[in-house]
């Protein structure tokens, strides 16, 4: 059986004295805002989005807030209610993280006073959020990835990239990892790897699917291959898609794509599998689906607005 060694890239990229420090994490949403804005701007330059490119900037804002506050309320809220109690626990993102569905909750009321204080049609931007989104998507699964965290379930034979984490349960009873701070968690992981412990007793760990490589290459790179080869092709034909097509086709191809990797990826400790033997991320990837099809059942044969073969404004 194949395997793949764990790269083991500290999570940490700028470690600076007392508790201030720069993480691939924060880099890889940095990154993905990004792109968005460079994303957005084409977006109003092609005539798509109907919004001066000086207002790009306020929309990221917007986005930012929606995404923060979103995904740690709706990891809370869907994954583990404990968490909102104390109150500081709230803010300790380090406890249990973020979760994408909340995200998008936090993104679409974002994304909804935004239009209405700028006065853009609504589904307009929502078909703007769902071309510029995968790519933050895809640097989002691969900071999950250094973190050594979601990784996937364990891999039966015949699977030649699977990975042993040493985040995994076990590898963390046999390196102490538990009675360690985060920071201190991560430092004894990179000793570990470094001085040859970590070989020494990785065979006593899973093979795991690495999951986060999974979803990067799917609910990011994939979709948004997708997205554009069909925003590219209309634009050039001159035949715009109906308002609201590319959002109903990223709910689709979100949830579509997540629901098959939850069967590789290790459910939530504290949850497990809950209706149905699913897991809580395929029930709102079902969710998902099942409001991409409303949407598109609803646009069926509404046209969008005429742009020009240059993509230009007219």
């Amino acid at each position: 059986m194949g395997e793949i060694l764990f790269p083991g890239i500290d999570p940490v990229l700028i470690d600076f004295p007392g508790p201030i420090d720069i993480r691939w994490y924060g880099l890889m949403y940095l990154v993905g805002f990004v792109v968005a804005h460079y994303l957005l701007v084409r977006l109003c330059r092609s005539g798509f989005l109907p919004l001066a490119e000086e207002k790009v900037s306020d929309l990221i804002l917007y986005l930012i807030l929606g995404v923060m506050l979103g995904g740690r309320i709706g990891y809370i809220l869907f994954y583990d209610p404990a968490l909102l109690w104390p109150l500081n626990r709230i803010i300790q993102v380090w406890k249990g993280g973020m979760s994408f569905h909340g995200a998008l909750i936090g993104i679409s009321i974002a994304t909804w006073l935004f239009a209405r204080r700028n006065k853009i049609p609504l589904l307009k931007l929502f078909d703007s959020m769902a071309l510029v989104g995968p790519p933050g998507l895809f640097f989002g699964r691969w900071a999950n990835f250094i973190n050594g965290e979601l990784f996937g379930r364990v891999a039966g034979k015949g699977v030649p990239w699977a990975m042993r984490f040493p985040t995994d349960p076990i590898a963390a009873q046999l390196l102490g990892l538990r009675r360690l701070g985060k920071r201190d968690q991560e430092l004894r992981i990179m000793q570990a790897l470094k001085d040859g412990e970590w070989l020494r007793i990785k065979d006593q760990v899973p093979l795991r699917h690495p999951s986060q490589i999974y979803e990067a290459l799917t609910e990011g790179l994939l979709l948004f291959l997708i997205l554009w080869g069909i925003y590219r092709s209309r634009q050039k034909k001159g035949k715009p898609l109906s308002t609201g097509t590319y959002a109903a086709l990223f709910l689709l191809g979100y949830g579509v794509f997540r629901f098959i990797i939850e069967f590789y990826r290790q459910p939530d400790p504290q949850l497990g599998l809950v209706l149905w033997s699913f897991s809580r991320g395929q029930e709102l990837c079902f969710l998902m689906i099942l409001a991409g099809i409303l949407i598109l059942w609803f646009r069926r044969g509404k046209g969008g607005p005429s742009t020009n073969p240059e993509g230009h404004r007219g």
